[in-house]
């Protein structure tokens, strides 16, 4: 009896561990870099936002209005991405969901691009898209990342998994629309483009001109355009 007890409570006291590891992680942060301090008078948020006062909440925090309106793509890109995050909603503020209307122009982009904290989901509209993303590094080194793709056309959903470089491109004959949810508060957006091109101050063009085996000429007439945010 004492070892069938034994064998019992070792048994539970592995199960427990097992569970308080998959409890112990930390909750997913919801801005880029939130850098420790010992001040504890520094007005710090840890993910940007503090709670309202239960009692001073009304309807209009959960509410927005306008996602019906045009949005303006008359930019080099030919697209428009309205976001609607706990940036522009603060009733969203904890709750893990976002969402955004792209609006695509004859031939319009929405740049390869990732979002550091979300997965997305893509509905279409209006008109015909062709989407994809690519996935990461494969284990394989002799493998190449993998390209999926699609034509949606209205009533089609796509999924772009969190984290992965993603694009939509208008390959109809006419303006196009798309709806999009995803599953962060405040997802973040990384231009692909924009970040490796424009930012500020410039990469280092030896660094640039060896990760993408070009001549720095190249690399200098990339810097030097005018990279368009999608949102």
């Amino acid at each position: 009896m004492k070892i069938v007890a034994l064998v019992s409570l070792t048994t539970i006291l592995v199960v427990a561990s097992f569970a308080t590891l998959g409890f112990a992680s930390d909750p997913s942060p919801l801005q880029d870099f939130c850098v420790a301090v010992n001040d504890a008078k520094s007005a710090v948020f840890v993910n940007g936002k503090v709670c309202k006062d239960p009692n001073m909440v009304v309807a209009e925090d959960f509410f927005l209005s306008g996602l019906n309106k045009l949005g303006n793509t008359s930019n080099p890109l030919g697209s428009r991405v309205t976001p609607v995050n706990v940036n522009q909603l603060p009733g969203l503020n904890t709750l893990g969901i976002s969402a955004v209307r792209i609006d695509y122009a004859l031939n319009g982009l929405n740049p390869p691009h990732t979002h550091p904290r979300a997965t997305e989901i893509l509905v279409v509209l209006e008109g015909t898209l062709y989407v994809g993303f690519v996935t990461s590094n494969p284990a394989n080194p002799a493998l190449k990342n993998k390209l999926f793709t699609k034509y949606l056309y209205p009533g089609d959903v796509f999924v772009f998994p969190e984290g992965l470089i993603h694009f939509q491109f208008n390959a109809g004959k006419t303006n196009a629309v798309a709806f999009a949810g995803l599953s962060s508060q405040n997802p973040g957006v990384i231009t692909i483009a924009n970040a490796v091109f424009g930012s500020d101050p410039s990469i280092n063009p030896a660094v640039l001109t060896k990760a993408f085996q070009v001549e720095k000429n190249v690399i200098d007439y990339l810097q030097a355009q005018f990279w368009w945010n999608i949102d």
